[in-house]
């Protein structure tokens, strides 16, 4: 179920982004780390649209830029675009800006998230001297971005470029990257997590026609998978995942938050209702204007903390060792298939992780909870 975010979980990080009703505040640093005073913004809020284009270009890039401009004007927000002409992508030159907006972190923070609507760079051979979306300095300003509290929305070929950024990769979704296409054919897409704001639209098997990719890896152990592809209802080619092929996926990282949909490339996609609903849960959950469904959080992220606070001391050594053997049980029951048996135990686990007296544990501890939960109907 979509609901306001009344507020972030403080503590992620100094600048992480705090929210209420539809009044956002951000502050962090810029990409030589010097302090960035908070900025304060009412709706209508901003998203930025990349689109610019090094390599092969995708003609839905048009197609979604104004699709989201729509969106939009229709849901409280407005749009820059970065799609300038280059080489022989002729890019959107009524719409871009005319220099790039990854000058600095502050620069950046104007942006509730960023999309990357596939602009894909021909990075795939890996050549750190190649030139990229982000160079250097921009990927400076974007890291630093994130690091604040930033969004990022990764549409179809955003995970097919900056082949030889390990950083972009992780963003993106555990280093799952591009590695190739069959022939654009109709194929079901499951949902797996159907209480995330960009989810509950959507039917439990949703048949689509689409370009489906195949990744280099499997990420699912570290992002909170939204959906799947059922490889059984189409032909997947050489580069077949098996039984287990996300698609689609979220993850709280290095804290901001970041939404990948591996679907979107036939333009049509920009004209169908359901798809734009479900881009739009995308956007406003990174955008922290929405949260539910356990707001993507993951396993390791929260054992993460545990790990972290088990330093504090004997007493917090202790309470964290039994926070953690709780989240492991947790862990074991929920890739047994047994949700149920998840969130009690992960119950039993937050009321520990009272005594360490760190609100980012607990609320972490409560979304692992409702997502396991939801998942029983809970």
């Amino acid at each position: 179920m979509r609901k306001p975010l009344s507020l972030i979980t403080t503590g992620l990080a100094a600048g992480a982004l705090l929210l209420t009703g539809a009044t956002y505040a951000s502050a962090g640093a810029d990409s030589d780390g010097a302090a960035v005073g908070p900025a304060e913004a009412a709706q209508p809020y901003k998203v930025l649209v990349v689109g610019k284009t090094l390599g092969f270009r995708h003609s839905h890039i048009d197609d979604t830029t104004n699709a989201v401009i729509e969106l939009g004007k229709e849901h409280g927000f407005t749009v820059d675009v970065w799609d300038p002409p280059i080489g022989r992508s002729p890019g959107q030159p009524a719409l871009t800006m005319a220099t790039t907006p990854f000058t600095s972190t502050e620069a950046l923070s104007k942006y509730a998230t960023i999309m990357f609507a596939s602009p894909v760079d021909g990075t795939n051979n890996q050549d750190p001297n190649r030139p990229r979306t982000l160079d250097d300095a921009e990927l400076a300003a974007f890291k630093g971005y994130i690091r604040q509290g930033g969004g990022f929305v990764g549409l179809h070929a955003a995970t097919d470029e900056m082949h030889a950024v390990p950083w972009f990769g992780q963003l993106t979704g555990g280093s799952a990257r591009f590695r190739n296409h069959p022939a654009q054919q109709t194929a079901t897409m499951v949902v797996e997590s159907p209480h995330h704001p960009s989810t509950t639209m959507l039917p439990k098997k949703w048949v689509r026609f689409d370009e489906w990719y195949n990744f280099t890896s499997n990420p699912r152990e570290d992002v909170h998978v939204l959906l799947t592809l059922d490889e059984s209802t189409y032909n997947p080619g050489n580069g077949a995942m098996g039984a287990d092929h996300p698609i689609a996926w979220c993850h709280n990282f290095e804290g901001g938050r970041s939404w990948y949909e591996g679907a979107g490339h036939v333009d049509s996609s920009y004209s169908d209702p359901l798809f734009l609903d479900h881009l739009l849960g995308g956007i406003e959950w990174t955008a922290g204007v929405v949260e539910g469904g356990g707001n993507c959080v993951t396993f390791p992220e929260v054992e993460e903390i545990t790990a972290d606070l088990a330093d504090g001391g004997n007493r917090n050594a202790k309470l964290s060792a039994d926070v953690a053997d709780h989240l492991a049980a947790a862990e074991e029951a929920a890739e047994a298939g047994d949700h149920a048996a998840a969130a009690h135990i992960l119950k039993k686990a937050r009321g520990k992780a009272h005594g360490l007296q760190d609100d980012t544990l607990v609320a972490k501890l409560v979304d692992l909870v409702e997502w396991q939960g939801g998942l029983v109907g809970w």
